[in-house]
């Protein structure tokens, strides 16, 4: 498809585009839309057409955003454990996301959608956290709303500058493609390398929970790290063994553990990649017995169903409507 048939199709489907671009982005798609939305104000030609470009991509991104949210409610935290790992470097997704959430609350719906990627996550996290539906809404309105229309002005403001753009497209297309492939195909192997890298990293020898289970009632149990985040710990449940962390603060929470104590680090998130990522960590500091669990929370939540007393169940209160 040339940049000439390009622009002849935004000029005549402007809306469907726009609305059809955001919603697959926002669904969570590699499709990005502000040039999309940008392209298509450049040829909106007044404020009803810019109007209607604006009311396209906050529909599309509530319906996406709303369908995520309702995820969220029903399935918890594995939906945003399947979103990361979906992630070329999904290590420390799902604790990053919630920390996010935790410091802006209300507000991460409307920051997140400037924000690459964790437009996607956040709509899941605050349905698991069980935000209101009424407060959801409106915060979910206000950042497309924002969102969109910062790209929509900018791409109105720019129409001449939009036009000499294509232009050279037009005339330089091939040549221009090739730099962009290339540019893609580096960033592509920049983040294959730093997964190939944490893989290595994550062939580290784990513990299963049966040994744990066996050590703890030995002479040295071990020092259990947990390192889901306060919110899903209020979710799905406290480890009772368990010292709460996270990865910032991680060496302070161990001042009177011995170098040679044998310590267990648990996450809830993809490939044990927060556990693996801490316990590598502690074993640079010098612990030498720091191992990530096998199978993270849910092979401890898979244990504690057979031994009660390993995990003391979430307040099963209802969530607010």
């Amino acid at each position: 498809m040339n940049s000439h048939y390009f622009s002849q199709l935004i000029a005549q489907d402007q809306g469907l585009l726009v609305f059809v671009n955001v919603l697959l982005q926002q669904l969570g798609l590699p499709l990005p839309s502000v040039p999309t939305m940008m392209l298509a104000a450049s040829r909106a030609g007044g404020v009803p057409g810019l109007s209607w470009l604006l009311l396209a991509a906050v529909i599309a991104s509530l319906l996406a955003d709303w369908a995520w949210y309702q995820a969220g409610r029903s399935f918890g935290y594995r939906v945003l454990s399947l979103l990361c790992k979906l992630s070329i470097n999904p290590r420390s997704c799902v604790n990053q996301t919630e920390a996010r959430f935790n410091r802006w609350g209300v507000w991460s719906l409307v920051l997140g959608k400037f924000i690459p990627g964790f437009s996607t996550v956040a709509p899941p996290v605050a349905g698991a956290l069980g935000m209101p539906r009424t407060s959801f809404f409106l915060a979910s309105a206000i950042g497309a709303a924002l969102w969109s229309g910062i790209a929509l002005l900018a791409g109105y403001a720019l129409q001449a500058q939009i036009e000499q753009a294509l232009a050279l497209l037009a005339q330089h297309g091939v040549r221009l493609a090739a730099i962009v492939l290339a540019l893609i195909a580096v960033w592509m192997g920049w983040k294959l390398w730093r997964k190939h890298r944490f893989e290595r990293m994550a062939a580290m020898p784990h513990v299963g929970t049966e040994e744990v289970l066996a050590a703890l009632a030995g002479p040295r149990p071990p020092y259990l790290i947990d390192l889901r985040g306060a919110s899903l710990v209020a979710e799905s449940g406290r480890i009772p063994q368990a010292h709460l962390s996270d990865y910032q603060s991680i060496a302070l929470s161990l001042p009177d553990v011995a170098k040679d104590y044998p310590i267990v680090t648990i996450c809830a998130c993809p490939q044990d990649a927060g556990a693996v990522l801490v316990a590598h960590q502690l074993q640079g500091l010098g612990y030498s017995q720091a191992y990530p669990l096998r199978g993270g929370f849910a092979a401890w939540q898979a244990l504690a169903a057979q031994h009660p007393g390993l995990l003391i169940p979430a307040r099963s209160a209802g969530r607010p409507a």
